[in-house]
């Protein structure tokens, strides 16, 4: 699968995020995380909470439940999920987006990311 995002943002360091299918590449600010993710599978991502959460798709479809409403989003439109609500998703294959996390340390550095 080539990547949607250009070579500035491939060359920054993958986030250690254990989801199947899924290639993320962390942006570390002082105290917020930026994470560029692709999917290259189906998946499903089990209900949880944590600081708030702000995104963008910029390819394909998420079906996002967010304090159990229902929201199926494409190309161009954006979520937000405000901190400690419950939240849940389906994502498809192909899918891509931009995510803010109002929180610096949501994710680590994936291990062994030498081999960029």
């Amino acid at each position: 699968m080539s990547s949607i995002f250009p070579e500035m943002i491939v060359n920054l360091p993958e986030a250690d995020i254990p989801v199947k299918g899924l290639k993320a590449y962390l942006l570390q600010g002082e105290r917020q995380q930026i994470i560029f993710m692709e999917f290259s599978e189906d998946t499903e991502i089990s209900e949880h909470s944590h600081e708030a959460q702000w995104g963008v798709v910029l390819k394909g479809r998420i079906d996002l439940t967010i304090a159990g409403e229902d929201h199926i989003l494409r190309k161009g439109e954006t979520y937000f999920i405000p901190k400690e609500i419950s939240h849940s998703a389906k994502i498809y294959a192909g899918y891509s987006d931009v995510t803010f996390f109002n929180q610096k340390d949501r994710y680590e550095v994936k291990e062994n990311n030498d081999d960029k």
